[in-house]
């Protein structure tokens, strides 16, 4: 487990395992997320657009027409009521 500590003003360093696996260099920004169980999630923000290429393809899942989302919205929607 890698420990770094937190200054008086609340900063912290991340270790340089944790920066090489994020790929974060000087002045990448990352985004914090308390998860519902309480966990703290560290996000970089600094994923260049190419890299999201593909990143939802699945094969097995078919292609929906806009008749289909907008059924699913509507359905969703009517959970709520």
């Amino acid at each position: 487990m890698l420990c770094t500590t937190v200054t008086d003003t609340g900063q912290i360093t991340l270790p340089e395992e944790i920066r090489q696996h994020l790929k974060l260099v000087s002045g990448s920004r990352v985004e914090f997320v308390i998860d519902e169980d309480g966990q703290v999630k560290i996000f970089p923000l600094n994923v260049a657009i190419e890299d999201l290429s593909g990143v939802l393809y699945r094969p097995s899942i078919q292609a929906a027409s806009l008749e289909d989302m907008e059924a699913a919205i509507f359905e969703g929607a009517n959970d709520w009521a």
